[in-house]
């Protein structure tokens, strides 16, 4: 008789099917699970859906490797895994469904005051303004938001409690980090055209 686990009537084992079989089925059933979420999907997840003590990073990577050649990818961000279009093929994805304004549709001074809260988080805007000589405006962390990219963090021990700024999962995965140990360092900041504490007012 199969074996179910507890609350669900899936039948994770696949004990009538022989190995192969069985491992086939598993990787197929980690590609739907992806395929449908809009959002990364976290191991513990992933294994609710194949036999206990089989391995999820070595299906995933079995499936990587069938879904090679293919024009979407498994990638690894923000503690988990998810589907998504190569970058080859942005420009016909943004051709056919004539998409207006992009995620990442932002001038040079909106990402260096995206890196300066991604480096310096949890941070205020006069955090903000202590780094860029000048005040920020509403309406830039207004776009971050929108995209979000930023959140609210957690009230400042100041006068006022101001609200401090805080980088989001959206911000993980359009970066394609896993998290943000993955940030770049300075120097690869510097290499990139992009020095966050070279951004002050004179």
């Amino acid at each position: 008789m199969a074996k179910y686990r507890s609350g669900s009537e899936l039948d994770c084992e696949l004990a009538n099917l022989p190995p192969e079989l069985r491992w086939r089925e598993w990787m197929r059933r980690i590609e739907a699970v992806l395929f449908a979420s809009a959002s990364p999907v976290p191991r513990a997840d992933l294994a609710r859906v194949v036999g206990q003590g089989a391995a999820v990073d070595l299906l995933i990577e079995d499936l990587a490797t069938v879904l090679d050649g293919r024009a979407f990818e498994v990638a690894e961000v923000a503690g988990g895994w998810m589907m998504r279009t190569r970058t080859a093929y942005a420009p016909a994805i943004r051709a056919a469904a004539n998409v207006g304004e992009q995620l990442l549709n932002l001038n040079e001074f909106d990402v260096a005051v995206l890196a300066a809260i991604a480096y310096h988080q949890p941070i205020t805007r006069d955090g903000l303004k202590d780094i860029f000589g000048k005040e920020i405006s509403r309406d830039l962390i207004g776009r971050l938001h929108a995209r979000d990219l930023i959140g609210t963090g957690p009230r400042a021990p100041q006068r006022g409690a101001p609200y401090t700024f805080v980088t989001t999962e959206q911000f993980l995965i359009a970066f394609d980090l896993e998290s943000l140990r993955d940030l770049p360092n300075k120097e690869q900041m510097v290499d990139a055209g992009l020095s966050v504490e070279n951004t002050e007012a004179g």
